[in-house]
């Protein structure tokens, strides 16, 4: 059913087929951008494949969730006057699918000339289409734009960029990781996590996050390993994940928590947490966010 130009909003039920085939995914295609209400538009991507290609095949051996804040917004009250909001999306890690983050900005921005009667319609809505679309329950929350105005914050624990290491491995190689000696507890973080994406090629720039308790992993290494992934092409998600496992085999800590904050793109930063902690991740707004 189609949604007449400003008109109220009516609620669609998106396709029955929700996996479509990959020559549908609107990433790295030129594509119209509706502007009002098209839950059509949204993308699923199966998380199985690169699992697989991780060695991922049974019981996922983390916990997590991928935070998205999408910061483009808008829609049109019933009298027709536009507003704005922040919309912070929650994602289990052990969806059967994520979301494309191209099909989500175009999804968003759909919302733009159609009306709904309050902010909490807005985000029923999206909770609605996305949990469908990824296979589970989705946290959705809207924020004003004076509440979602926050302070830039910091990482914990001791940041590693200026460590003097010499950088020489272009692909991601596990083995740059060392651990030994004494047990700790301590959170290293790096701004120099550099990924490409799988279907562009354009580089993911963002900030990396390790927490762990166990051998000390030798920070120079960690560093050296996160540079590795410079030319590494592959989704935010999976990027984390292969972290997660790497510093599980080489360095074999008790407790571990990976946390990744992407720099936005498209107007949405995605940030996967992955973790031997089930508590949900702070949505930590960072100096590129």
């Amino acid at each position: 059913m189609a949604v007449e130009k400003g008109a109220y909003c009516t609620l669609r039920r998106l396709p029955t087929e929700i996996q479509r085939p990959m020559s549908d995914n609107p990433l790295g295609q030129t594509v119209e951008m509706p502007d009002t209400y098209a839950p059509e538009v949204l993308f699923a991507i199966p998380r199985a494949d690169a699992r697989r290609a991780l060695g991922i095949t049974g019981a996922l051996p983390f916990s997590g969730q991928d935070l998205w804040n999408a910061w483009e917004l808008t829609w049109l009250a019933e009298n027709g006057r536009p507003t704005a909001a922040q919309c912070r999306i929650r994602v289990p890690a052990d969806s059967p699918s994520l979301v494309e983050s191209k099909s989500l900005k175009l999804y968003l921005n759909s919302f733009a000339m159609s009306r709904f009667p309050d902010a909490p319609a807005v985000a029923g809505i999206i909770r609605e289409d996305l949990a469908r679309l990824t296979g589970v329950p989705v946290g959705v929350e809207l924020e004003s734009p004076a509440a979602a105005a926050r302070a830039i914050q910091a990482l914990p624990g001791r940041l590693i960029d200026e460590l003097e290491v010499a950088c020489d491995a272009w692909e991601v190689d596990a083995s740059l990781l060392e651990a030994g000696g004494e047990i700790v507890e301590e959170s290293l973080h790096t701004h120099l996590l550099r990924s490409l994406c799988p279907v562009t090629g354009q580089p993911d720039s963002g900030s990396l996050l390790v927490s762990y308790r166990g051998a000390r992993i030798a920070p120079e290494s960690l560093l050296r390993y996160v540079t590795s992934f410079r030319r590494h092409q592959d989704f935010h998600e999976s990027c984390v994940e292969r972290v997660f496992l790497d510093i599980m085999d080489r360095c074999a800590p008790d407790v571990l928590t990976v946390y990744a904050r992407y720099q936005r793109r498209g107007g949405i930063d995605i940030n996967p947490y992955r973790s031997t902690d089930p508590a949900p991740p702070a949505d930590l707004r960072l100096w590129r966010q």
